[in-house]
């Protein structure tokens, strides 16, 4: 795997793309600083997420998951207390009869 590119070369090269006259593509940007296409769209895109312009959906997919996971333990155990107090309720009920 190479190595990745310094943060201040990424920082010119989106800086580039976003100043692009009309009619250049990000094929051409990509090619005149020796990079793909695919690498120059991720590069823009990571910057449009740290500038706060798009929302990190692998940050809130994560972070959702993370609280489905917790809202099923929790759940579960809401299902394990209210077994628990049921079959209690029927021992106490059954016994002073």
């Amino acid at each position: 795997m190479p190595a990745p590119y310094p943060q201040e070369f990424r920082d010119d090269v989106v800086a580039v793309a976003r100043g692009r006259d009309a009619g250049v593509t990000l094929k051409q940007i990509a090619d005149d600083f020796g990079i793909s296409e695919a690498t120059l769209s991720n590069w823009l895109k990571a910057a449009d997420v740290e500038a706060g312009v798009k929302p990190d959906v692998a940050a809130e997919l994560k972070a959702l998951r993370r609280r489905t996971k917790l809202l099923e333990q929790e759940n579960e155990v809401l299902r394990r207390a209210a077994a628990y107090l049921s079959q209690a309720n029927l021992k106490l009920g059954g016994s002073s009869k």
